[in-house]
């Protein structure tokens, strides 16, 4: 839900500005945080509760510290050909299985959506299981699961941030490569990259040449220069 991911967002910010501690440390603090705000209203225990993906970027004077949760991608332009790419690829290990189905089905259809919710049911069983994929929610040992890492900053031109809506750009719809599409975020903006994904994805409404469990996925993406 769009408040669970902007009241994490913000903690974490906040948390980030105020302490040098480990990015998977913050994270675990930040849901605990979250988590208690809801602690006499919602069953926290329920399957189906609020989760977001999170990558964390921080820059110090001589490092870059990062950590990457759920299926979002960071890109890292180290200047070489190919730039570093850092993706938690656990939940598309998981559902490639099960979307079988899915998949075959033109999209919009009542069996397409019968398709989806069995599909999310499914997923739902997987989630935040030991061996499967994790993502953030109420459990703060989801920090303990994050993939994370330091980077010389002064092998670091550029970074990118992508949630998998925005990543679509180069996994699902094949509009450019991880080089260029630094360089065309350096160029035109995020905006312009999200509106390209919304062009190809209204191109296909439904998903009979690109196959997916919805017309349209969350797309956000952030781009800065290291210095």
């Amino acid at each position: 839900m769009r408040w669970y991911s902007h009241t994490l967002g913000s903690t974490l910010l906040a948390e980030m500005t105020q302490s040098a501690g480990p990015l998977p440390e913050l994270l675990a603090q930040g849901i605990k945080h979250v988590t208690s705000l809801h602690d006499f209203t919602c069953d926290l225990t329920h399957g189906g509760s609020p989760s977001a993906t999170v990558i964390m970027l921080r820059h110090t004077a001589d490092h870059l510290d990062w950590l990457v949760l759920g299926d979002s991608t960071l890109i890292l332009d180290t200047g070489t050909t190919e730039p570093l790419l850092i993706c938690d690829d656990r939940l598309d290990q998981v559902a490639a299985p099960h979307r079988t189905r899915l998949d075959s089905l033109r999209g919009g259809t009542p069996e397409h959506t019968e398709a989806r919710r069995e599909y999310v049911e499914t997923l739902g069983q997987y989630r935040n299981r030991d061996g499967d994929f994790w993502v953030a929610s109420t459990d703060p040992l989801a920090a303990d699961q994050t993939l994370t890492g330091t980077t010389p900053t002064d092998q670091v031109h550029a970074a990118a941030l992508l949630t998998d809506g925005a990543a679509d750009a180069v996994n699902r719809y094949h509009l450019t490569n991880w080089r260029q599409l630094l360089r065309f975020l350096a160029q035109d903006g995020s905006a312009e990259l999200i509106r390209r994904v919304r062009e190809a994805e209204q191109s296909d409404p439904h998903g009979e040449r690109w196959p997916r469990s919805k017309p349209h996925d969350d797309a956000t993406a952030a781009y800065c220069h290291v210095t």
